[in-house]
């Protein structure tokens, strides 16, 4: 999972400052530490995360490899 969330940021060509300010609300050291995996990430930002890159939470967390299938923003 972690890989698959540091992979859509770097595919868009985003800053981890990027994300933790625009999408997370947080510091850039605490995102840091999510895609390292040396702080847990919350539901919340997982879904914010999921939200941002227009993929489902089945893909973020690796249960489907097609980051198309299943994702509709209601």
């Amino acid at each position: 999972m972690l890989k698959r969330i540091r992979d859509l940021r770097e595919d868009d060509d985003l800053t981890q400052e990027y994300i933790a300010k625009i999408v997370l609300n947080c510091t850039r050291s605490a995102y840091s530490k999510m895609e390292a995996g040396s702080r847990l990430i919350s539901i919340n930002d997982l879904i914010k995360l999921a939200d941002f890159y227009k993929v489902s939470l089945d893909y973020l967390v690796c249960r489907v490899d097609n980051k198309e299938d299943h994702y509709s923003k209601k």
